[in-house]
């Protein structure tokens, strides 16, 4: 464990392992907590260009999209009204929006703060509709839940689900009479001291920011468009420098409280929020359980938390090692950012905490005996359909996507074959990726059977 964090040696790294990995530009910071009144230790290095097309240097004082890290954001914001009183973890939704609809009235009365926390709802996520730019575009939103399909009943199974966070913003609205924009300046970024957070892009363009990259590399390929709809704000939004997104973490860390003891959430929900709420079908993706806002890590036996983050091509990895005091965070914009984010936070907390992170996931040297016949079929939810079938005798996985998010896709359609892990389990190594992606088969208590890919559960089709 190293006794000072040394800039020139991550500096090197990140300039090593963004280029070995074809990412185009990065930000890194680490922060280690000061013990005993002792000041924090706190290192940020960017590497490579922000936009290949104007060849502009990455600098540390530039902004990135975060992504869904937002999700923690908002998902703090939730807990200052639960601390003031405003409503509890157990509220239905539809006593504080008294608008929200979805297509089952008994899942719509249903449906608590806790649900949309805890991604537990069962509300088909994937609902990227533009409502538009105006102060309104989460009312808007909102209104259009009512045509979205569940994807699984209400508490029976964790499913990543975007739409939730969108509808937590509205909450955050009603709530505090004013944007989820505004709401958010008001109650975090300024009690943090926070310079370069926003959430607008005409915010962001103030700064020198991140351009995403759908294709990294000798040859990186520009995003077509920078952000994401308004809508999605309250899910992924928030662009800042990394920096920022440490004063953040340190926040939680801390137990609530900014660095100049300014207390911005009680003690008892920063607790709250990393402590352990349900837990994930599929381990090895994210994290092992999910809190509230944070997912939770098991590395080696000990406990980290964190959140990523994935835009029009950027992506944003955020880690805390509580035990250790330190947080690592590092915004990307194109090429293979798992994979870099693997070698990088594998180096980092080896040697500043001790701890060694889990290794990747990936198939055995031997292909494990398993059994395919019991999950060969058809998994559907409103946006995806994924098909479990024999291929020239090897097990694959075809996921077609349907709907508005397929228009947004070149390839609809993709086939994959899956290796096997264990019985249930599989890895898929989809084109162009490094890293390996686990496709878990599952079934509730009560019978119904699912697959568990890309963070998302989707059930089985009978008949």
């Amino acid at each position: 464990m190293t006794s000072t964090i040394d800039q020139a040696h991550w500096q090197s790294r990140l300039d090593e392992l963004a280029a070995k990995h074809g990412v185009p530009g990065a930000q890194l910071g680490i922060l280690r907590l000061g013990g005993d009144g002792a000041e924090d230790e706190r290192v940020t290095v960017a590497t490579g260009v922000l936009h290949a097309g104007t060849g502009q240097p990455a600098t540390t004082d530039a902004v990135w999209q975060i992504g869904s890290i937002t999700k923690v954001w908002t998902a703090t914001l939730v807990m200052q009204l639960v601390d003031e009183g405003r409503f509890a973890l157990d509220t239905p939704v539809a006593e504080i929006l008294p608008e929200f609809r979805l297509r089952d009235p008994e899942i719509t009365a249903a449906v608590t703060v806790w649900n949309l926390l805890t991604h537990t709802s069962g509300i088909d996520g994937d609902l990227f509709t533009d409502t538009g730019r105006g102060d309104d575009a989460l009312e808007k939103y909102v209104a259009l839940l009512a045509d979205v399909a569940q994807n699984h009943p209400i508490g029976v199974t964790w499913s990543y689900c975007n739409a939730g966070y969108s509808v937590l913003g509205r909450i955050i609205e009603v709530a505090t009479g004013s944007t989820w924009d505004q709401a958010i300046k008001e109650r975090l970024f300024a009690p943090l001291g926070l310079t370069h957070t926003t959430t607008l892009p005409e915010e962001a363009m103030v700064f020198a920011h991140a351009m995403g990259h759908v294709k990294g590399g000798e040859e990186p390929v520009i995003a077509p468009v920078w952000g994401l709809p308004r809508a999605v704000g309250p899910a992924g939004l928030i662009t800042a420098n990394v920096a920022d997104v440490l004063a953040f973490a340190r926040m939680h860390m801390a137990g609530g409280l900014a660095a100049d003891g300014t207390r911005v959430l009680s003690a008892e929900s920063a607790a709250a929020m990393s402590a352990y709420q349900t837990d994930c079908p599929e381990k090895h993706l994210l994290g092992d359980s999910w809190g509230l806002g944070w997912f939770r890590c098991d590395w080696h036996g000990h406990r980290a938390y964190g959140h990523d983050g994935n835009t029009i091509g950027q992506a944003a990895f955020l880690r805390v090692l509580p035990e250790a005091g330190v947080a690592v965070a590092l915004t990307t914009n194109g090429g293979h950012t798992h994979d870099l984010y693997i070698d990088l936070y594998a180096e980092i907390f080896a040697e500043i905490t001790g701890v060694r992170m889990p290794e990747p996931f990936e198939p055995p040297a031997e292909p494990a005996p398993t059994d395919l016949a019991p999950y060969v079929g058809t998994y559907e939810r409103e946006s995806v359909r994924m098909e479990i079938f024999e291929d020239e005798g090897k097990p694959a996985l075809r996921t077609t996507l349907m709907g508005p998010l397929a228009a947004l896709e070149e390839s609809p359609v993709e086939t994959h074959e899956m290796t096997p892990v264990s019985q249930g389990v599989y890895a898929v190594r989809p084109e162009g990726m490094e890293s390996w992606a686990p496709v878990t088969f599952y079934a509730l208590p009560t019978g119904e059977e699912y697959v568990h890919y890309g963070a998302r559960a989707t059930p089985k089709k009978h008949g």
